[in-house]
């Protein structure tokens, strides 16, 4: 039987993303979201207006899309209540946000430098997408705005333990992506660990994912 159910999210299963930018004194900002989805060397990213990972998008063209293996859980939980930006709004503060500039260091990642655009690449994902900008879609609604930012991959870089031997293609059954299923981290399709992304947006027994900073 169904019912008619008003859900407040639709996390229904995608890949966690570690999104690299750089911000205005040229330092890479790393932030997580698993609002993205591809389409052959094209990929949008939903992303909320006000965060910082939005903002240097927008000004500098460029990102890089860290994909997350499973094992990384608990180094991308660590950033979940982080922001790049020192200027934190009421929302952030209520919800437990605080401003930290060194999110590799906390995060317990490694920054390696990029071919072909500025922002770090983080080592520890085995698949980095080097990416630019190539449109955004403003998302307005009664609560919140957001842009849908569409990017081109330049460059992708692949490891050897998820590529197939002697190939330009990845190995599917190497390849364990971090999840989210709308507040819960998935990996083989086991669970992981709650998500810490959205303290604020609690539901019976469950959590809403937040934006990301």
């Amino acid at each position: 039987m169904h019912r008619v159910v008003p859900l407040k999210v639709h996390y229904y299963g995608t890949p966690v993303v570690l999104v690299s930018s750089t911000n205005p004194d040229g330092t890479t900002n790393l932030a997580p979201m698993s609002s993205a989805w591809w389409l052959g060397q094209n990929a949008m990213l939903g992303l909320d207006a006000s965060s910082r990972t939005t903002q240097n998008l927008l000004r500098t063209g460029e990102a890089v899309l860290n994909l997350a293996p499973a094992d990384l859980v608990g180094h991308v939980d660590r950033l979940a209540l982080l922001t790049g930006s020192p200027d934190l709004s009421r929302h952030k503060r209520e919800t437990g946000y605080r401003y930290e500039p060194r999110k590799f260091k906390v995060a317990g990642l490694t920054p390696e430098s990029s071919d072909l655009i500025a922002p770090d690449r983080v080592a520890e994902c085995l698949i980095q997408l080097e990416c630019r900008v190539s449109g955004r879609y403003p998302i307005e609604n009664d609560s919140s705005s957001a842009h849908a930012i569409h990017v081109q991959v330049l460059r992708a870089h692949v490891a050897d333990a998820v590529r197939l031997p002697g190939t330009d293609h990845i190995d599917p059954q190497a390849w364990n992506p971090l999840v989210m299923k709308f507040c819960d981290f998935f990996g083989d399709g086991q669970p992981l660990t709650p998500s810490r992304l959205a303290a604020g947006w609690r539901m019976p027994g469950r959590l809403e994912e937040s934006t990301i900073a």
